[in-house]
């Protein structure tokens, strides 16, 4: 079993290794593959021999997988969404057909044993991966459904999906998941964490960590995240106990940004128009600062 991530966070206090998290695989991909959109998910033999050049690349101190991006290449190849749903349709119908695929359950599993055996434990491996929320509403897309905004027990029922997709990987060395809410999205409120539930629950149970990327411009909520170990925001504000991740995408490459304070990390989404040389200054400064 991996060692949850939480353990790798910087507290209030200072203690922990993680001070640079990038979400790099479009940037990469088109670095190494060619373009932003090659697919590097035909099997784990292609992910792994992609995912090694690219975090040997950047160096970063989270090792990141895109589930929502497996799940959005298998759906492309394999004919779409929409020929998959039944006549009579619901709001979760979409979500339940996309995750409810054992194919690419299994090529997940097969990627994060393939990838934690090249880490070898020297960093957190993180699964990334849409909210309950953001990834209904994102099937729906996906299937030419009307996009609606959930009510609270559709975001459940969502929620319950994806808990079944975490069982699936349940036995591999994943060390926590992050959940993402769509950027823009500012119906996001902390009501919907609350519908979480099942989430949080099958997390917990496997002893992984769970971390909570906000949308831009969304203010960290003052309830509802007792149960995640780290808020990812742009947002300045009081986290109490939580470890900040201080989402500096905006500024990224743009900007000088000040140095990390107690319980604090850099997170960036690389754009992945960025020159390499850029790139590369900007973490060597952000190591720097940190």
């Amino acid at each position: 079993m991996s060692t949850p991530f939480a353990e790798h966070l910087p507290l209030p206090a200072g203690n922990g290794a993680i001070r640079i998290w990038l979400k790099s695989s479009a940037y990469t991909r088109r670095l190494l593959q060619g373009s932003a959109d090659a697919d590097v998910w035909t099997s784990s033999a292609s992910f792994l021999a992609w995912f090694s050049q690219a975090h040997g690349l950047l160096k970063t101190d989270v090792a990141v997988l895109e589930v929502g991006e497996l799940f959005d290449s298998w759906i492309a190849r394999n004919g779409g969404l929409e020929s998959r749903l039944p006549k009579r349709r619901r709001p979760t119908t979409a979500l339940r057909a996309l995750l409810g695929e054992e194919e690419p359950k299994a090529l997940l599993a097969e990627v994060i044993g393939a990838v934690d055996s090249q880490l070898r434990g020297r960093v957190p491996l993180v699964i990334a991966m849409p909210s309950p929320r953001h990834w209904l509403r994102h099937a729906n897309w996906l299937a030419d459904q009307p996009d609606e905004t959930p009510d609270a027990d559709i975001v459940e029922d969502a929620s319950m999906y994806l808990a079944d997709l975490l069982r699936a990987v349940s036995t591999t060395p994943v060390s926590g998941v992050l959940l993402e809410e769509a950027a823009g999205d500012s119906a996001f409120s902390a009501a919907d964490l609350q519908r979480y539930s099942s989430v949080v629950n099958v997390v917990r149970h496997y002893g992984w960590s769970l971390g909570l990327r906000l949308p831009p411009g969304t203010s960290v909520p003052d309830s509802g995240l007792d149960e995640f170990d780290t808020v990812i925001t742009e947002a300045r504000a009081n986290t109490g106990s939580l470890s900040r991740g201080r989402d500096i995408s905006a500024e990224f490459t743009h900007s000088v940004p000040n140095p990390l304070t107690d319980g604090e990390f850099y997170f960036a989404s690389v754009n992945p128009g960025l020159h390499p040389e850029t790139v590369l200054e900007t973490l060597e400064l952000l190591r720097r600062r940190a």
